[in-house]
């Protein structure tokens, strides 16, 4: 084990308010979470194309993501778009049906006070991604210090964009080899072989064209959207970085050809505490797939006996989000998965060797979700009381009736739910608490979770199909105590993968994991957020990096960010 010098200390100032829930004769509570999106400059409202002709790809996107593209140390927003599914469709036109960069111009004044504002600066990157969108991931995959995405579209080829680092992107899809023409949905950047080069993994949905699309049927009887059975699944694609601005598609040599279902949701973790990096894939209607690391280039499904290819019910499920977190405080990757409306979301925990235990009944997980079709997802400490706690955007796939009864324009839409960690892996949800921003009824498909405002605590940004973006800022975190880290590899750039291990001076541990994958279809703050909850001693931090080494620094300051860098 190596102890480095620190780098990068950067003090963020709390702002102070309360975060607990009062009683009825208690003065007005601020709200958990408040949508700040029109108010901060996200002008920005999704197009799916609808025609009333049901096609599959209408209900399905969009994702979402939080990243620094121009490296200022604030989290910067994009945005992805459809587009009219056949030319006779009438509706917007222009600008509006195009992806979207927005510029994150946050000021903090000299008393911590933030003023939070988005400048849309598509045109200026040089952004073009036709087609229409359905995904997007993130990461540095040149190793220049400056975050690349990539674009998952279902009628067009899929766009990688490399961040040229003076505001302006360039399409490099082509000359990278990752230009394919599939149906893709959700994408990881993930390092597979340790060699410091972010590889790629993109799930692929079903093999469907607008002039093979099957006239279905719901369970009153009235026509509605095809579920997934109704065509065939699409293999996935792994794409291995050479280090030299392009990728070699190695689907086949890796294994992960020989296996596939009609992938919505990919996370990427050590699941079996091995050193190296798995790929989780979540499948609609299908068995789910886990892909252990063989360590030699190749990849073993490892899903059913592993006990995460199918729920205890052992009948195969519609997963669309996913993650993979510790949220039970033992040092291993958990799994949360979302399903469809009737099946419940499903908790998987990890015995610490890959073999995991379905606990969606006993979490209290599984019941409350029941009513719901979840996608984007995450483990995330919204209250920085140091439990991983959960969100699920949802949105049915299927119409409900009674919504068609009242000729709702968009019979799918649903609340949000919000659950808080009790210990003892058992989860309350608690939405009906979080404020009028839970209240609201929509079709919630991707989500990126990070702190957008840089005060501390996770904010969500939601991407909802045929409906207007949510950036929902955290309130009830104000107050209690966090350490904010960005971990940067010997290469220079976010270490994705990287493991963190936190000590408090009572003798907690806490383990979290540098990502940017996972949710649905969606891209996360790479940075590690983790609340301390009213301590203010400092913490011991221990990493072990991608690569394999292990680092530490003793006693780091709580209530700021810091960046650490592998030696």
């Amino acid at each position: 084990m190596r102890t480095l010098i620190t780098l990068g200390l950067a003090a963020i100032t709390m702002t102070t308010g309360c975060g607990r829930h009062h009683d009825a004769v208690a003065p007005a509570q601020r709200e958990w979470f408040v949508d700040r999106a029109s108010q901060a400059g996200l002008g920005f409202v999704h197009v799916n194309g609808m025609s009333g002709r049901l096609y599959v790809p209408e209900v399905l996107a969009p994702g979402v993501a939080l990243f620094d593209f121009d490296n200022d140390g604030d989290l910067d927003v994009y945005l992805v778009q459809g587009s009219a599914l056949q030319p006779s469709n009438s509706g917007p036109e222009g600008p509006q049906f195009s992806d979207r960069l927005f510029r994150n111009d946050l000021t903090i004044a000299a008393d911590g006070s933030r003023t939070l504002r988005f400048t849309d600066v598509t045109a200026a990157s040089g952004i073009d991604a036709p087609g229409y969108g359905m995904g997007v991931a993130a990461g540095d995959v040149d190793n220049d210090g400056w975050v690349d995405l990539y674009l998952t579209k279902f009628d067009a080829p899929n766009q990688l964009l490399r961040n040229n680092g003076n505001g302006t992107f360039t399409d490099v899809s082509k000359a990278s080899g990752t230009d394919y023409r599939s149906w893709s949905v959700s994408a990881s950047f993930v390092d597979v072989n340790r060699d410091g080069w972010l590889d790629l993994y993109v799930g692929n949905y079903i093999r469907y064209s607008l002039e093979n699309n099957t006239q279905c049927f719901g369970a009153s009887g009235a026509v509605d959207y095809c579920m997934p059975e109704a065509h065939q699944p699409l293999q996935d694609r792994f794409f291995i970085n050479r280090g030299d601005g392009t990728f070699v598609d190695a689907s086949v040599k890796a294994g992960i050809a020989r296996e596939y279902g009609p992938a919505l949701g990919v996370s990427t973790a050590d699941f079996n505490g091995d050193g190296w990096i798995d790929i989780y894939v979540a499948n609609d209607g299908k068995e789910n797939q886990l892909w252990i690391n063989q360590r030699d280039g190749t990849f073993e499904n490892a899903a059913l006996l592993a006990g995460v290819a199918l729920p205890v019910t052992g009948k195969a499920e519609a997963s669309m989000g996913v993650d993979a977190g510790d949220f039970d405080d033992d040092g291993d990757e958990d799994l949360f998965v979302t399903e469809l409306t009737s099946e419940g979301s499903n908790l998987f925990v990890n015995d610490g060797s890959g073999v995991f235990d379905d606990r969606s009944a006993p979490s209290g997980l599984g019941s409350a979700s029941v009513p719901f079709t979840g996608f984007g997802t995450a483990w995330f400490d919204y209250d920085n009381d140091g439990r991983l706690d959960l969100l699920s955007v949802n949105g049915t796939v299927q119409i409900i009736e009674e919504l068609r009864q009242a000729k709702d324009p968009l019979p799918l839409h649903q609340r949000k739910l919000l659950f808080h960690n009790l210990g003892g892996g058992r989860f309350e949800e608690v939405g009906g608490r979080a404020g009028a921003a839970f209240a609201l009824s929509e079709v919630g498909r991707g989500a990126a979770f990070g702190d957008v405002d840089n005060d501390g605590d996770t904010d969500v940004l939601i991407g909802n199909n045929n409906g207007p973006v949510r950036l929902l800022l955290n309130q009830i975190a104000d107050g209690r105590h966090w350490i904010g880290l960005r971990l940067v590899g010997a290469n220079g750039r976010d270490a994705l993968g990287a493991r963190v291990e936190i000590t408090q001076k009572a003798g907690t541990k806490r383990w979290r994991r540098a990502r940017t994958d996972g949710s649905y279809a969606s891209a996360n703050d790479p940075r590690v957020l983790v609340g301390v909850g009213e301590s203010t001693e400092p913490v011991d931090v221990r990493v072990t990096w991608p690569s394999g080494e292990v680092d530490s620094w003793p006693q780091v300051p709580v209530d700021r960010y810091k960046t650490l860098k592998e030696k």
